[in-house]
This record gives structure tokens, C-alpha cells and sequence, in this order.
């Protein structure tokens, strides 16, 4: 909205030509989501400790120190995360640029359906909420809605292919199927970060090392001549998702101040559905799909620790882990809440570089 508003008068105010800048956007994007966060989130809280009562549901089968710890904290703390990141994105985005509204509403219909699980959660006082496979059909319609978008936005050729790190000529054709694709990672995405949000400031730190890595990627392939030094694919007006990213960043950090052990809120699955969607919409439109499992690695072994633990129990009737997500595993082990986090947080941080480095690995 600012540089809609103010960019066209910077022949009259010259001051105004930094909004013709990504990199001013986007580093106003993270300040204002931050200070929306740090004014708006003690009366977000106080609201919703006085409509919660007792607070999100703790799971009966989870580990038993979160039965004390963790009672009568409250949860849709991603509310928070959502209107710091919504209002963010539109002050500072170019909203004439369409990928800035396809990320955007992505992330809020999947908070919107994160909403109404938290919601059925509380008002039934169980952990159980919309019924997973309702969520799912949900999930799905979104994210194949806006892969056809995006199949007509993108530029050509690149519409309906995706790229393959550590080759720099390397495409993959799916041709329509290139929607399942898609849907299978912005879902994916989704419902990885959902299980990584199991204690205090697990999911929210790697979200924002991977939406911080994304401004980046956004950015290069944005930008013919940083596309083309990189041997990266140029998608034209990518770069503009930077600002989006920033505004993720910011929320993301504001959100922590008040989720940092011992947690005031939960972001609950209204943060961390629309997070994960937001990150699996970036990656298809800047054709770095792949690269996001290497990102986001640590929600792949979150989401894989459930699936072979499940698939265990059903074919042998073992286990493999002591609990499932992988988080609880080592706090069964013996960790400390605190320890899980941090060395999570390294392994994410170290995921990220990992990430990175195949930009220029080709």
C-alpha cells in the first residue's frame, strides 16, 4: 500500500524513492510486524486467556510433564502471528504484484482452518478438533486452487516444472500434474510444521530461519542478474515475496517474545498451518520446491518420525521411537524442554546453510 501510495510522489519528495527498494520494504515489513506483535500481544493474550478458561487441551498420551507445565496456557497465538503478518505484507508490499496475494491468502485460509480446529478443541475441552480428514480435503482444495493459479501467474516455461538442485539445466515437466505436486508440498508443508509445534519456541525459530531463507531465494531468482550470475531460474517479480518473507520474519519474532519458555500462548494450529503453508507456497513459485525439504529439513524428520512410527506400531506392533513427533523421543530420553529446543534450533540453522548452498552448488 505505502509504495502504491508514496513511490509515484518521489519526484516531488525524493526521500520517497526508498520505497522503490526491496531490501527498505522488506526490513520495514519485519520492524512493523514486530512492533504490531510487541503492542497488540498482551491484549491478544489477555483476550484469550478470558475466553479460554482452562487453556488448550493437553493430550492424555503426550509426555506427562506437559499435564503440569503446560496447563492453562492458551492457545491461537497464531492469531497474532497472522494479523502482524497480514497488516505487515499489506503496508509494504507491492499489491499489484500477484504472488504477494496468492502467498497471503494461502496462509490465511490455512489459519482460518487451523482456527476452527483450535476452536472445536476448546469448546469440546479434547484435543481432538475437525476431523483429520476434513482438514485434509480442506487443505488440499486451498492449495490446488492456488497451484492452477500460479500454473497461469508464473512465467513461462517455468509454469508447470519444477527444478532439481545441484543441476543448473535440469527441469522436471509434470505438466498438470504438476497441481498434485504442488498440493503435496504446500500440505506437506503445512502439516510438517503442525507436528514440530509440540514445545515452547520449537516451530516458530526454524519458521523464520526458512522464511528468512526464502526473502534470499525470493530475492536472486527475482532478479535477472543475480538469477543469471547464480545460474538460477528467473522468475520475474519473485523478488517481491521478500517483502512478505520480512513481514513472516517479524511476526515470527514478535510471537517468540511471548512464546519463549516458559510460553505465555500457543500459536496453535492457527500459526502453525498458515506458517507451513506460506512456506510451501514460496518455494513452488520460486521453483525451489525441492529445496525446501532440505531447508526445512528439520519438519521432514518431524513428519517422517510420525510416519515410520505409525507404520512400525501397524506392521510389527513396535515402536521405533519412545513417542512421536521426534521432539518428545528425546524428551522421553531424558532432555530437558529447553535442551530439545535449542539443538533443534542448530540443526535447523545448519539445514538452512545447507539449503543455500545448493544455490550456487550446480
Amino acid at each position: 500500500m505505502l509504495y502504491l501510495l508514496l513511490y509515484p510522489l518521489a519526484d516531488q519528495f525524493h526521500a520517497f524513492n526508498l520505497f522503490r527498494y526491496i531490501t527498505f520494504r522488506s526490513g520495514g515489513a519485519v520492524v512493523t510486524a514486530l512492533l504490531i506483535s510487541f503492542i497488540c500481544g498482551p491484549s491478544v493474550i489477555a483476550w484469550l486467556k478470558s475466553k479460554q478458561g482452562e487453556g488448550q487441551p493437553i493430550r492424555d498420551d503426550g509426555p506427562q510433564s506437559h499435564l503440569i507445565r503446560k496447563k492453562g496456557t492458551p492457545t491461537m497465538g497464531g492469531f497474532l502471528i497472522l494479523l502482524a503478518l497480514t497488516i505487515s505484507t499489506l503496508l509494504w508490499a507491492d499489491l499489484a504484484n500477484p504472488y504477494v496475494w496468492i502467498a497471503l491468502l494461502v496462509t490465511v485460509a490455512f489459519g482460518l482452518i487451523g482456527f476452527f480446529d483450535d476452536y472445536r478443541k476448546l469448546t469440546r475441552r479434547s484435543h481432538r478438533g475437525v476431523s483429520g480428514r476434513s482438514k485434509l480435503l480442506l487443505e488440499i482444495a486451498i492449495a490446488a486452487v492456488a497451484c492452477i493459479v500460479l500454473a497461469a501467474v508464473v512465467h513461462q516455461p517455468f509454469a508447470n516444472e519444477v527444478a532439481v538442485p545441484f543441476f543448473k539445466n535440469a527441469l522436471l515437466n509434470l505438466g498438470w500434474f504438476f497441481v498434485a505436486f504442488g498440493v503435496l508440498v504446500i500440505v506437506g508443508a503445512s502439516n510438517s510444521v503442525n507436528l514440530t509445534d509440540g514445545l515452547d519456541g520449537l516451530a516458530i525459530v526454524p519458521t523464520m530461519i526458512a522464511a528468512g531463507c526464502f526473502a534470499f531465494i525470493a530475492y536472486m531468482v527475482g532478479n535477472a542478474t543475480f538469477a543469471a550470475y547464480l545460474q538460477l531460474y528467473h522468475i520475474p517479480h519473485a523478488d517481491e515475496l521478500s517483502v512478505f518473507c520480512g513481514a513472516m520474519v517479524g511476526a515470527g519474532l514478535g510471537f517468540l517474545w511471548f512464546n519463549a519458555p516458559p510460553a505465555m500462548v500457543f500459536m496453535g494450529d492457527t500459526g502453525s498451518l498458515s506458517l507451513g503453508g506460506a512456506l510451501g507456497t514460496l518455494s513452488i513459485i520460486t521453483k525451489h520446491e525441492l529445496v525446501l525439504a532440505i531447508i526445512g529439513g528439520l519438519f521432514v524428520l518431524e513428519a517422517v518420525s510420525v510416519i515410520v512410527q505409525v507404520a512400525s506400531f501397524k506392521l510389527t506392533g513396535r515402536r521405533v521411537f519412545r513417542m512421536a513427533p521426534l521432539h518428545h523421543h528425546f524428551e522421553q530420553k531424558g532432555w530437558e524442554e529447553p535442551t530439545v529446543v535449542i539443538r533443534f534450533w542448530i540443526i535447523a540453522s545448519i539445514l538452512a546453510i545447507a539449503g543455500l548452498a545448493t544455490l550456487k552448488l550446480r
